[in-house]
């Protein structure tokens, strides 16, 4: 059975994305969903793409990602009617996220074998803050899935829009000069528990937007890199 660069069975991980995008289909398959930008998906690489996005909830965000970019794979644009583009998900599509918060559950412990790279964050752990070093091998892992595919980050590292803009991400775009694409989700937090898989309220829109390539001068100062992931996150 094929494996992954992180080891995990693909026959597996395209079962899970699968079963996740069959149970949460209907959700994302109402007019309320609005989905705006994805011809971009079809003319970027295969590798190497960082998209950057806001945050509003630990699993919707996510779930809502998986869809689209599956969707758009396999010939829908700006859509994601006819769900029979779950019988072939893209694989190398990975997203980085807490490990503390994936281990909770069954539910986040699936999830995450949908393309989590787990990362112990720097800043904050069980509630409280820290101040510690990143890891290598979270950023060993990072360059590692970057090199194979897509990887989605969320530079606050939170779904507190009140948190500033943590530096990784700027590291990362200076260290591997991939290609950015920022996405902006609105109505998530409105629609959408934020740590749970209920749904709060059925009668909202809510929207996930993709933007064109960002444009980096890599010589520039992490500082200066991060503030303009400030503004774009805004």
């Amino acid at each position: 059975m094929k494996k992954n660069i992180f080891g995990q069975y693909l026959i597996i991980k395209k079962l899970l994305i699968a079963l996740i995008g069959a149970l949460t289909y209907k959700t994302f398959s109402t007019k309320r969903f609005n989905i705006q930008g994805t011809s971009i998906l079809n003319e970027i690489s295969n590798n190497n793409v960082l998209f950057i996005s806001n945050h509003h909830t630990y699993f919707y965000d996510v779930i809502a990602m998986l869809h689209v970019f599956n969707a758009s794979f396999n010939g829908r644009e700006d859509s994601v009617r006819n769900l029979s583009y779950l019988l072939k998900p893209k694989s190398n599509i990975y997203f980085i996220a807490a490990l503390e918060t994936m281990k909770e559950s069954l539910i986040t412990k699936i999830l995450s074998y949908t393309g989590s790279i787990l990362i112990k964050r720097t800043w904050r752990e069980s509630g409280k803050e820290i101040n510690r070093k990143i890891r290598v091998e979270d950023f060993d892992n990072i360059k590692k899935a970057l090199n194979d595919g897509w990887v989605i980050t969320f530079p606050r590292g939170t779904t507190d829009n009140y948190k500033p803009v943590r530096p990784g991400t700027a590291h990362i775009i200076k260290s591997t000069n991939p290609i950015v694409i920022p996405i902006t989700i609105n109505g998530f937090d409105e629609v959408f528990e934020k740590n749970s898989l209920k749904i709060k309220n059925r009668n909202k829109s809510f929207s996930l937007k993709f933007g064109n390539p960002l444009k980096f001068d890599y010589n520039e100062s992490i500082e200066s890199i991060t503030s303009q992931i400030e503004k774009i996150i805004n």
